[in-house]
């Protein structure tokens, strides 16, 4: 196995092949014996201070990880830049930023004393080429995959490369070998591109009353924001998915297929067939009345209820999807 070196930058655009590389490393040293920093909080020095404390006091090797360093001023890179002459011996440090260009100091200086590492997505022009990506991704793991089975994976996931891996992970444990095709990826890959958050949207869809009260807990509880902004932010992207909803069921009863509605709305195509499936569910009178009892919502969470949001939302969400809006 190659010794490891003294210092890394690791950087790039592909987070997944990013990720992968910073857990080849925390493999070889171990989670024990890796400290993790954040260049939001911490210089220059600081992470040269943790490199020599570890070499000082550990007797096996160490890693020392420093995250967003992209942000790293002219004072962070000179302390760098007078600690990898003489690095510590037993302290192996990577540095990991967005997009850090091979040309610039941070890069230069890392080069000279270790190794600069750049993943990046494959690109067409200026914009990634996230289904070619795909299709690298599979063949690495020894599946073979249609270039349009590839297209519609990333138009259902969207083009987060992190949840696009995540898929491939699991359509190459499904495939065990085997080519996968189009059919297959639209019965195994769920649709969460351009769209609110899935789980609330199908429970909804669904008329799945607990699915719907537990998928809003959980997006309260993981996000970070204040609890109003984020209501706010749930509420507006429910009006949206039923407004498409009613939209659809409208299409629907013209006799418009969902390809063509597809076509129509500009959306993906896959999605639009969710929306179908999901206004199969309700009457129109009872979409109407959802658009109006969210609306009443967005009314009561910017004050114009003395109820607390969080009710006062529930109690929406209840009405929705039981379909007693109007009451």
């Amino acid at each position: 196995m190659a010794e490891l070196a003294a210092v890394y930058l690791i950087t790039g655009t592909d987070r997944p092949k990013v990720g992968r590389a910073l857990r080849r490393l925390r493999a070889r040293i171990g989670d024990d014996a890796t400290e993790i920093l954040s260049a939001h909080e911490a210089g220059g020095e600081d992470v040269v201070a943790s490199c020599n404390a570890l070499g000082l006091f550990a007797v096996e090797r160490r890693l020392v990880i420093v995250e967003d360093v992209q942000r790293w001023k002219a004072a962070d890179l000179k302390a760098l830049g007078e600690y990898l002459p003489r690095p510590a011996p037993t302290s192996v440090l990577v540095l990991v930023g967005d997009e850090v260009k091979p040309d610039s100091p941070l890069a230069k200086a890392v080069a000279e004393a270790g190794e600069v590492l750049v993943y990046d997505l494959p690109k067409r022009g200026r914009k990634a080429d996230l289904p070619r990506w795909v299709e690298a991704e599979l063949r690495e793991r020894g599946v073979l995959v249609d270039h349009e089975a590839a297209r519609a994976i990333v138009e259902l996931v969207g083009d987060n490369a992190n949840e696009l891996a995540t898929e491939v992970d699991k359509l190459a444990t499904w495939a065990d070998g085997e080519r996968i095709g189009e059919r297959e990826v639209v019965a195994l890959v769920p649709a969460r591109a351009e769209a609110p958050p899935f789980d609330l949207t199908d429970a909804w869809g669904a008329r799945d009353v607990p699915g719907v009260l537990a998928a809003s807990e959980r997006i309260i509880e993981r996000s970070g924001d204040a609890t109003r902004d984020v209501l706010l932010r749930t509420a507006g992207l429910m009006t949206s998915h039923v407004g498409r909803v009613r939209e659809c069921r409208r299409l629907d009863a013209e006799g418009v297929p969902p390809a063509a509605a597809a076509e129509r709305l500009k959306r993906n195509r896959y999605y639009v067939q969710k929306l179908y499936e999901q206004a199969g569910n309700f009457s129109e009178d009872e979409l109407d009345d959802a658009i109006v009892r969210l609306a009443r919502l967005d009314h009561a969470l910017k004050g114009g209820s003395k109820l607390p949001g969080e009710l006062e939302f529930t109690r929406a969400l209840i009405d929705v999807s039981r379909g007693t809006a109007a009451t």
